[in-house]
């Protein structure tokens, strides 16, 4: 038989191979922004319009899209480049000044900003299968231009009177076994960010100050999602995150709330030395951190890894079969064995141990590997929209940046899609 490739319905690879004006158009073209732009308009009232709001609002977008650090650099590349003018609907280029006072008007429309990433998100669900139900969580650091905290408490626009200090540990193991460790240190913010791990587009985030953790962060970003995107909640099956939202509160919150499984790595926070604990009610039964359980053949005491026998939700429990049985082991004991019917692993021993996907289980780690999603849109938020070199000071002027690079990447998804593809399902015969 004949097998036919599919490519997927959607890939970021896909958009990256535009050019830049083609990039634009898209974001021009599908941007929600109508709602924002009447406000602005309104804003600005009656009197000379020499650049009209909606033309400068298109140069902003330009600015995002082409990664522009600053609107000096925007204002140049403007003034060589007349195709670029056309289509964002400027006769000439407008001053700093102008540019100052625009952008100052839109940070007075971060609602807006909000809600056009929303209803994108929401579009984005008619338009991908499944999309929403897998997702990733992480934080991100967003140094600010300024290199340290401001003398003054004053705000005057040049100096960064929000930000404070932030400090994130990396470990890990190296191919010989030793262990590394990596401190960064940061004057600014932190981006939190959840993720669509199959398609690798932003659901929701949120801007703190640098000094937020990971898991305050995190918990911060899912009361908010509950109050605006309740309907993604309500949609999602999974969450993945890494050591630093390894917590019973967070755990419990994910599963029994929302209905949200949770795929967190776990922190090693046994005693030294400690590998394994003896499962309670049982003689001959061990768990470990990663919700392995090994039973013990009563009379050699020779050790054997259970089986995965799946969940059951209404006993909050984990099936663990007996490997003799279910395994293919050889096990003299296993016609007197008390485990050999199997036993149930109750998720109240250790929720961050026992989660309803089961952590020793192949459904766990492939969920895990897809939290990478979300270093991959952070990665493009550093390389493609520009925040590896950027001259942004403030909190809401971070918070804007980062939402219309969050904007621009959903409108580009969203206008790729429907010019690519008429139908929500690519037939393999149309």
């Amino acid at each position: 038989m004949a097998i036919i490739p599919q490519t997927p319905l959607f890939s970021w690879e896909e958009i990256e191979q535009l050019g830049d004006l083609d990039r634009l158009r898209l974001v021009v073209e599908y941007l929600p922004d109508e709602a924002l732009m009447a406000k602005l308009e309104a804003a600005r009232g009656h009197g000379r319009d020499d650049h009209p709001v909606r033309a400068i609002w298109n140069s902003v977008l330009a600015g995002v899209v082409f990664q522009h650090p600053s609107i000096e650099s925007l204002r140049r590349e403007l003034g060589r480049n007349g195709q670029l003018r056309h289509l964002c609907g400027l006769h000439g280029v407008p001053s700093a000044a102008a540019y100052t006072r625009f952008l100052q008007a839109v940070i007075q429309q971060d609602e807006e900003i909000d809600a056009m990433f929303e209803r994108m998100v929401e579009e984005l669900e008619t338009l991908l299968p499944g999309f929403g139900k897998h997702a990733g969580i992480d934080g991100k650091a967003l140094a600010s231009f300024a290199r340290g905290k401001a003398k003054s408490a004053l705000p005057d626009g040049r100096r960064d009177t929000d930000g404070d200090y932030g400090t994130k540990t990396y470990k890990g193991q190296r191919k010989d076994g030793t262990a590394w460790e990596k401190i960064v240190h940061w004057f600014g913010y932190r981006l939190h960010l959840v993720v669509d791990t199959v398609y690798e587009l932003p659901l929701a985030f949120t801007v703190t100050k640098a000094s937020t953790a990971d898991l305050s962060g995190g918990k911060a970003l899912l009361q908010q999602m509950d109050l605006r995107q309740h309907w993604l909640l309500d949609r999602m099956e999974s969450l993945a995150a890494d050591k630093g939202y390894d917590d019973t509160d967070l755990t419990v919150t994910l599963f029994e709330r929302y209905g949200i499984k949770p795929v967190i790595d776990i922190r090693h926070s046994w005693k030294d030395g400690e590998t394994s604990r003896l499962l309670p009610g049982h003689t001959n039964a061990t768990y470990d951190l990663h919700g392995n359980v090994d039973c013990y053949e009563p009379e050699t005491g020779a050790r054997h890894r259970m089986s995965n026998g799946g969940f059951e939700k209404d006993r909050m429990t984990l099936k663990k079969l007996c490997p003799a049985r279910h395994g293919g082991i050889a096990c003299p004991a296993v016609d007197t064995c008390p485990l050999a019917k199997g036993l149930r692993v109750p998720l109240a021993i250790d929720r961050r141990i026992f989660t309803p996907i089961d952590r020793s289980g192949y459904a766990w780690k492939r969920l895990y590997k897809g939290r990478t999603a979300v270093e991959r849109v952070n990665s493009r938020l550093d390389v493609s929209f520009g925040f590896e070199l950027h001259t942004i000071r403030g909190l809401a002027k971070m918070k804007l940046r980062v939402g219309l690079a969050l904007c621009v990447m959903l409108a580009m998804a969203i206008g790729h899609i429907r010019e690519n593809q008429p139908g929500k399902i690519r037939s393999l015969v149309a």
